[in-house]
């Protein structure tokens, strides 16, 4: 059953498709009073959702699909800004999360900002600084093969329509990305930039047009796509809010050999801005492939979940 954080109403909504008719029968509340909740994620049979203050776990204990049990694991992040905070479980169990920055360019005073965060394990115990340097990491997922870490990054305003640009990231254990001084591994910031300040930083896997606003993304492993998708990435651009002519507000592929990019990136589902009148009709966030291995895409704009499935060659 897909499960979806509706930000908007502090609540996790349960989506079930009994017929599997590819249309969800019913919007079920499972879980409510959960402030701005943004991402979810299940692990060892718990709900974990990411707030502004934390994290949370959620349990199930009677199997009646609703989450009667909630566990406060970290209530004291820094909130303000940019307030989503992801949530990842790595392969060997610990747990990471994603702290975004308080404002568009800065020092911050708190370091667990801009920066991924890693925990001992679900318990949320040992906390420490993982990767720096990340303005807004908020889309965030393990590559299929290598078990490695990809992040969406959105990069600063007030630079022009066409920098810096957004990025995806390959975190590590002690990368800096470089905010606010460098971005992209290359640009000194015009503020807080300085001869040198791109030293040492680490180079994004790739540069995207800059104000797309990158948030979620998605390897490609189900089995219902062609083959030549098989492990690709989707990645959903949200849309630009301060550029001169609007870019964005799209989903689209990124080709990939393992974990080289194979080619440039593809428009994958577009439609939600009209390039003629400039209207905009939808926002893509979140992305899931399901175990249909359909695409699922959310929408905070139009307040809509898609789906896009496969249905072969006329």
């Amino acid at each position: 059953i897909l499960h979806v954080a509706d930000r908007g109403k502090d609540r996790i909504v349960a989506l079930p498709d009994a017929d599997g008719d590819g249309r969800s029968d019913d919007v079920r509340v499972v879980a409510e009073n959960l402030e701005s909740v943004h991402s979810l994620v299940f692990h060892e049979g718990d709900l974990f959702a990411g707030l502004p203050s934390g994290v949370v776990r959620l349990g199930d204990r009677d199997g009646d699909g609703l989450y009667e049990e909630l566990s406060t694991l970290i209530d004291d992040y820094p909130t303000g800004g940019h307030n989503t905070r992801t949530v990842l479980f790595l392969p060997d169990g610990r747990m990471v999360v994603s702290v975004g920055s308080s404002c568009n360019v800065c020092e911050e005073e708190d370091a667990r900002r801009a920066a991924i965060l890693i925990y001992d394990g679900p318990d949320a115990a040992g906390e420490r600084l993982f990767a720096s340097g990340l303005r807004n990491a908020v889309g965030l997922a393990l590559h299929p093969e290598s078990g490695e870490i990809w992040a969406t990054n959105n990069g600063r305003d007030m630079m022009g329509d066409d920098l810096p640009p957004e990025t995806i990231e390959i975190p590590g254990d002690g990368t800096d990305h470089g905010w606010p001084r460098c971005h992209s591994g290359r640009i000194e910031d015009p503020d807080y930039g300085y001869p040198g300040a791109c030293a040492g930083v680490t180079a994004p896997l790739l540069e995207m047009q800059a104000h797309s606003a990158p948030l979620g993304l998605a390897f490609y492993n189900g089995e219902t796509f062609p083959p030549e998708y098989q492990g690709d990435l989707f990645i959903a651009f949200h849309g630009s809010w301060n550029r001169s002519q609007p870019t964005g507000y799209k989903v689209v592929r990124l080709p990939l050999n393992d974990q080289t990019p194979a080619g440039p990136l593809q428009d994958f589902a577009s439609g939600w801005l009209d390039e003629e009148t400039q209207q905009v009709s939808g926002r893509p966030v979140g992305l899931a492939v399901g175990p249909d291995g359909a695409l699922y895409i959310s929408d905070d704009s139009g307040g809509f979940i898609y789906r896009i499935s496969y249905m072969g060659s006329p």
